[in-house]
């Protein structure tokens, strides 16, 4: 840490800034006939500069300030808009398009005079807006944006290096990603088939303008999630220049490229590459990462009234194993660690995209969107015993893939004050999968050999209805979905799975309003739970398999004391029905997700049922003075049936979770920001020593056996995390440089990590069996803690 700090003082003061203003571009046009507005006022937030729009609805703004800027466009007749953040250098102008719309139309995603934060009639609660700059200068978020979301209400995670993200108790399967409207099926690298959670985000920040995180009242034409939707919005290419941006950080370095390709089309593309694999081989880690990620988007304008997009997205993904780590080691604690790493984990490599076409087209008072995409995941994964490679140590041989073909039509339509989204959606999808894993539990030992194929044909409908009255004081939005597959007959019957979903807003006062929503959501099982066969290749799942079912109730109070504040309260339950019940283990698949593997490859019944319950208190400050920060607080309770149809905490129950993030724009373009996190201790089982010492069973799992007759009855210490960031940013003429410094657990603030159980080994390295029963080893709990400080240091570099 001395180290970097003083590399960070060198550079800084043997730097000088030379330059200090740049140059902003861009064009304001009518939301709905695309004309551009001439002689629209343009200012830079939270400064006196400005200009207005020439004939053409075009402006050029001599003399921004540096940095990231946001602009301000008012237009008498139309609704003053504030549009989202961009950087400013002085070899970058960024180009931006605003669009207005006229104040006859009182509807969704309004801003009123120069508020910064935008409320949507169709979800007025639960949803949260991070623009690029709070994604960037995040405390411990290394530009990742998942880990970014830690920050927001309702979300937890687990201490340490994974990116589960746990929204008011759900499981981390019931989140959806989409990137400008198409659907993104992985997420991470080394991804949790079955889940969503992972190491290491694949998406690159460099393309991000915004997200938009809702944690309920999702939108009618986003449907198959239970916990959470997250909308990522991409940048565009520069339509007038080639820009580039190089990043070098403590896992990755990456180059990012931006610019016109023709007259009216434009891209923006980037690739990274992982060179984690040297640093923990330096480290004397058992394992060795390796990943690659890739993004591209592609803008053009047909035409004045259609616009085509382009999205491509993708990772290479290797994990293997450091066998020679316990070289020259000497500390018996981590010898031991290591060897316990090097027996259970699996090598594994791993590949995904997602390639998909937008093309909307406006007409006077609709626009049309046709969406088409295709995302593949192949997942492979083997271990020996003893990491012998004999055929016959064989422990687990998995081969599997999914293929996605998606088409989604929508028609939006705005008439007499009234807002209205409707479409359909077609998918067809491929799953395939060769397994061989031995398996044990407290039930004894099995062999899982199968090979499947499924096709499965999705199909559903949607629409929302959202208008205004009270001369906008009171906002309605009804929304419906109705969703089906030919998987089985009940499954096929799309009103079974009949979606509604209410929002009501009632604004007190310019300052106060009331907001509540409730919902029905439903949400398809993983493929790896559809498609799982059993060793005589029967489809054992299929006939009674279920929709998993979720009802949201919301209801909360807002305050927005000045246009940069917000202050929120809302009370939420969640309950669940039909949730995937584990036939072997004798629990719901809810307690599951949160490690590297498969989720749900296994015989269930649709029998479990769960709930969650709680409430938030989230308060936002965008900018005073260069100050900003967001605190949040939920408390919240996540239970699930147990085998004998109690409830009992599930794996997500943290109870507390509290966020504290703050930052401070200093002079010279210095930058310090700090998160402080607590996160309720969670649930966890215990061993079955008896059933985890025999060693036939210890031999297949190379692992402790948990007791699922004490399903979650024990739980960690709440746990307590310091992040903080130093930025420095130099602008000169041709490029520009940031410079950061940015530590996790800056205290070293020690987690609470599940004891590992491995067999005591004798002087001669040999596995030592019980004096009484020759049948078990001689097992040693080895205690484990995650609470290391992570330096991390990172160069962005802008041209």
């Amino acid at each position: 840490m001395k180290k970097y700090f003083l590399l960070f003082i060198i550079i800084a003061s043997s730097s000088v800034q030379l330059f200090s203003q740049g140059v902003v571009k861009g064009k304001i046009i009518d939301s709905k006939t695309r004309e551009t507005l001439p002689f629209v006022s343009i200012l830079i937030v939270g400064t006196q500069k400005g200009t207005t729009t020439n004939e053409k609805g075009e402006f050029t703004l001599e003399n921004s300030t540096l940095g990231y800027i946001k602009i301000q466009a008012s237009f008498i007749g139309y609704k003053t808009m504030i549009s989202e953040s961009y950087l400013v250098t002085n070899d970058k102008s960024p180009y931006i398009e605003i669009e207005l719309t006229e104040t006859a139309s009182k509807l969704d995603e309004v801003v009123l005079q120069s508020r910064l934060f935008k409320k949507s009639i169709t979800s007025p609660l639960s949803k949260q807006t991070l623009s690029i700059v709070e994604i960037e200068k995040n405390p411990g978020g290394n530009r990742d944006i998942l880990k970014v979301l830690q920050s927001l209400p309702g979300v937890a995670s687990n201490p340490g290096f994974r990116n589960d993200i746990i929204i008011r108790g759900g499981a981390t399967s019931e989140n959806k990603f989409y990137i400008d409207g198409i659907e993104v099926p992985v997420i991470n690298h080394f991804q949790t088939q079955g889940a969503t959670g992972g190491p290491v985000g694949l998406i690159n920040a460099d393309l991000i303008r915004n997200v938009d995180f809702y944690t309920s009242a999702f939108p009618a034409n986003r449907g198959n999630a239970l916990s959470s939707v997250i909308e990522f919005t991409q940048k565009k290419g520069n339509p007038t220049t080639l820009n580039t941006r190089a990043t070098l950080g403590t896992s990755d370095a990456g180059i990012t490229l931006d610019g016109p390709l023709g007259k009216n089309t434009t891209f923006i593309a980037s690739v990274r590459q992982s060179y984690l694999q040297f640093l923990f081989k330096l480290l004397k880690l058992p394992f060795l990462p390796t990943y690659t990620d890739y993004q591209l988007n592609i803008n053009s304008n047909l035409s004045e009234n259609n616009v085509l997009s382009f999205l491509v997205i993708g990772a290479i993904d290797d994990f293997n194993l450091n066998e020679s780590v316990n070289d020259g080691v000497t500390d018996e604690k981590t010898i031991k660690r290591n060897r316990y790493s090097l027996s259970n984990i699996p090598e594994q490599n791993q590949w995904n995209y997602t390639v998909g076409s937008t093309l909307k087209h406006y007409a006077e008072n609709s626009n049309q969107l046709f969406v088409i995409s295709r995302s593949v995941l192949n997942n492979n994964s083997i271990k020996y015993f003893n990491n012998s490679g004999l055929q016959n140590d064989l422990l687990l041989d998995y081969v599997s893939k999914e293929i996605e073909n998606k088409f989604r039509f929508e028609n939006n339509t705005t008439t007499n004050n009234f807002k209205i989204n409707v479409g359909f959606g077609l998918e067809q999808a491929h799953y395939s999968n060769t397994t061989f894993k031995k398996v044990a539990n407290s039930q004894g030992t099995d062999i899982k050999n199968f090979s499947s194929e499924l096709n499965l044909f999705k199909y559903g409908v949607f629409g929302q209805v959202s208008t205004d009255y009270l001369d906008s004081k009171l906002g309605l939005s009804f929304g419906f979905r109705l969703d089906g597959n030919n998987y089985n007959t009940p499954m096929k019957n799309v009103l079974n799975q009949f979606s509604p979903r209410l929002s009501v807003s009632f604004s007190l006062n310019d300052k106060w309003a009331i907001n509540s929503s409730v919902g029905t959501y439903y949400q398809l099982p993983s493929y790896t739970t559809l498609g799982f066969r059993d060793n005589t290749n029967a489809l054992v799942n299929q006939p009674n398999l279920k929709y998993i079912q979720s009802n949201h109730f919301v209801s909360g109070l807002e305050f927005k004391p000045d246009s940069s504040s917000k202050i929120t309260l809302e009370g939420f339950y969640k309950s669940y029905t039909n949730y995937p019940f584990s036939v072997r283990n004798q629990i719901s698949l809810a307690n599951l997700g949160a490690d590297f593997g498969v989720v749900g490859s296994e015989e269930v019944t649709s029998t479990s049922k769960g709930k969650a319950y709680g409430f938030e208190i989230f308060a936002q400050k965008k900018s005073y003075e260069g100050l900003y920060g967001i605190l949040s607080y939920t408390f919240v309770r996540s239970e699930f049936q147990d085998k004998s149809n109690n409830y009992v905490p599930s794996s997500w129950d943290n109870q507390h979770l509290l966020t504290l993030t703050a930052g401070k724009k200093l002079k010279k373009n210095w930058e310090l920001g700090a998160k402080f996190r607590l996160v309720g201790g969670q649930p966890y089982t215990p061993y079955d020593i008896n059933a985890s010492s025999v060693i036939a069973n210890y031999d297949i799992e190379n692992k402790g056996i948990f007791d699922y007759d004490k399903l979650n009855s024990k739980r960690f210490n709440t746990y307590t995390q310091l992040d903080v960031r130093i930025d420095k940013t130099w602008y000169w003429k041709k490029f520009s440089l940031n410079f950061y410094i940015d530590v996790q657990n800056l205290f070293s603030s020690q987690a609470d990590v599940l004891s590992v159980l491995l067999p005591t080994l004798d002087a001669n390295g040999n596995k030592v069996t019980d004096a009484t029963d020759s049948n078990k080893y001689v097992l040693e709990k080895l205690d484990r803690t995650n609470g290391s400080a992570l330096p991390g240091f990172g160069f962005i570099v802008d041209f």
